[in-house]
């Protein structure tokens, strides 16, 4: 919606880093060079691992890894290139296409984890001696995390093979659902990221119409979302029986490698905190225009006060990496990477996916971010953010293609991070009261999106897996769970309308990642916490970020935040996070 002239040259990312098309020789070479290496692969080692030494398991090992990064590589292009243009179908068919034929291949490598996982605990630690597979111990142990749920090789094979006819298809499903969806504004016909932008538009009559467009055109969809979402939760039940979770969430907090004792610490201190902060904030914000209630549309209207001006690309680029760099001049420098390459696809395009994300792809290339980049202050944010995740994902790359991921409870701390420097480097350059004012204000905002709004999907979440167990949910049941927990959350200054129970067919998180939602929630609580450190430590702080940043999956929560006297495990680690939030909102209140 914003003029493509103010906002200045967008970048658009080169996936030809990854391949040069999609007819590439070299693609194709890959593909078949991949079979090729699997089946000897195979051939050589099925049955046979537990007789290695050492050495050999650890050479086995890096022929896995380098068979996987080709693989990965090539499902990063495919994925990416459908992102960027979700709508077409040329494209949708060469995903599938590349997911069938990468999973077939996969097929033949599967017997390498699962017989991992069933070597002994005291034969695989004699093996351990060996210095060139004890570098892989931090991966082994958390491929063996896996063990007690580990299903026979048949049915780990099948498993495997359905899940591109399965799973993969209901989320593509969703996706080119989405992107495929018109919302009518004005004589205009405008894509999910241009109608959700117009719900923080400064004109009220501006949200209102546009809440009511995406409600009735969701609720016309509802039926078929609702298929979707119950297909998926009883494909996830099955699972999670034949694997023996007790819980939902439990199989993704095993992924994730926390206790389910952490997350429901955090949850619980969470769902506790909402009176003090999300019920606090919206009848103040109610206040401020006017009433002692707010229609659910004016959420995140502006502030009376805001400023309503564009901010241009390159501006948003210098404000993040101004803020970097006061940090620390080599995490400016690899952000600086981003920009002076085509690593960044930032448009609002029609048949984009909406939102933005940072995908690692390999350690061999580099991270892409996709942004939709409007022009508000809000996307500033979302750049730091992204850009914090990119950073990450270089910095970690040294650790190597099966050790570089993150746990997804410790992927959000750079993006987290990044944006708490750009926001505080923002606020301490204004001066101007009512300025300041909007900008807390809008902090605070962004904070109970992240902390408030992530565990109110995590319970939507967990009210639907549960009682999906069950029977099937109708689009009337997901839509009056929907507005239980919103009620709960965002407390009684927030009224609803009837097409608000249709909003929770837009989350892609539900269908892409079952439950990962805590974990921006988790990533911003421990950044809050981070932060505090920072701001009373000693030289020497950046540093040691950094090399946290760098160990990538090396180490778990517990390991990581040592150096800095942080434990997740510990309920006031939780409090403590909190309390920022609630600091800022004193903050503000004190601007009155």
């Amino acid at each position: 919606m914003t003029d493509g002239a103010t906002l200045g040259k967008l970048p658009e990312w080169d996936l030809s880093d990854l391949y040069s098309g999609v007819d590439a020789s070299e693609l194709e070479a890959d593909l078949t060079q991949s079979t090729e290496k699997v089946l000897a692969f195979s051939g050589k080692y099925k049955g046979n691992l537990s007789k290695l030494d050492g050495a050999a398991l650890a050479g086995a090992i890096v022929d896995y890894e380098n068979m996987d990064e080709v693989l990965s590589a090539i499902m990063s292009y495919a994925g990416l290139l459908h992102a960027g243009a979700v709508s077409d179908p040329e494209v949708g068919k060469f995903y599938q296409t590349i997911q069938e034929r990468v999973n077939d291949i996969f097929t033949s490598l599967l017997f390498f984890t699962l017989e991992l996982n069933r070597i002994d605990e005291d034969d695989l630690a004699a093996k351990m001696i060996d210095p060139a597979l004890a570098r892989y111990q931090p991966w082994l142990r958390d491929v063996r995390a896996m063990r007690p749920h580990q299903l026979s090789d048949e049915i780990e094979t099948l498993l495997h093979e359905k899940s591109v006819a399965g799973r993969s298809a209901w989320v593509r499903l969703f996706d080119e659902t989405m992107a495929d969806l018109r919302f009518p504004y004005r004589n205009r016909k405008l894509t999910t990221t241009e109608i959700l932008d117009l719900l923080s538009d400064n004109d009220g009559a501006v949200r209102k119409e546009a809440a009511k467009s995406l409600g009735a055109v969701l609720g016309e969809n509802v039926r078929l979302f609702s298929l979707i979402t119950n297909t998926l939760a009883k494909d996830k039940e099955i699972d999670d029986k034949w694997r023996k979770f007790d819980r939902p969430v439990s199989s993704r907090n095993l992924s994730n490698l926390v206790e389910d004792e952490v997350v429901d610490a955090l949850v619980d201190a969470v769902k506790d905190s909402y009176p003090r902060l999300a019920h606090r904030y919206y009848k103040l914000k109610a206040s401020w225009f006017g009433g002692e209630t707010l229609d659910y549309w004016d959420r995140n209207a502006p502030l009376p006060d805001e400023d309503e001006r564009v901010i241009p690309w390159e501006e948003a680029r210098k404000t993040v990496l101004n803020a970097y760099g006061r940090f620390s001049g080599e995490l400016a420098d690899v952000g600086q990477r981003f920009f002076d390459n085509a690593w960044i696809d930032a448009p609002a395009r029609a048949g984009k996916a909406s939102g933005a994300f940072a995908h690692p792809t390999v350690p061999s290339a580099h991270p892409y971010l996709l942004l939709n980049y409007q022009g508000k202050t809000r996307d500033v944010m979302t750049l730091a953010h992204e850009l914090g995740h990119g950073v990450h994902q270089v910095l970690a790359g040294g650790q190597g293609h099966l050790m570089s991921d993150t746990p997804l409870t410790l992927a959000e701390t750079a993006s987290v991070f990044g944006e708490m420097l750009t926001f505080q480097s923002m606020l301490d350059a204004t001066t101007n009261a009512k300025e300041r004012r909007v900008m807390l204000a809008g902090k605070v905002e962004d904070m109970l999106n992240t902390v408030v709004r992530q565990v109110a999907f995590f319970e939507f979440e967990k009210r639907v897996h549960d009682e999906r167990r069950t029977g099937e949910l109708t689009g009337e049941r997901l839509g009056e769970v929907w507005m239980d927990i919103q009620g709960e959350s965002l407390g009684p200054a927030i009224r609803f309308d009837d097409e608000y129970k249709n909003f929770w067919t837009y989350i892609p998180h539900f269908i892409h990642s079952p439950f990962y939602v805590y974990s921006y929630a988790f990533g911003d609580c421990l950044v809050n916490s981070l932060y505090s450190q920072y701001e009373n430590a000693s030289d020497g702080f950046a540093e040691k970020y950094l090399d946290m940043l760098r160990a990538g999956g090396v180490k778990r929560h517990k390991e990581l935040l040592a150096p800095f006297g942080l434990d997740a495990s510990d309920p006031a680690f939780w409090a403590q996070g909190l309390a920022v939030v609630e600091s800022f909102l004193d903050q503000l209140e004190a601007t009155i």
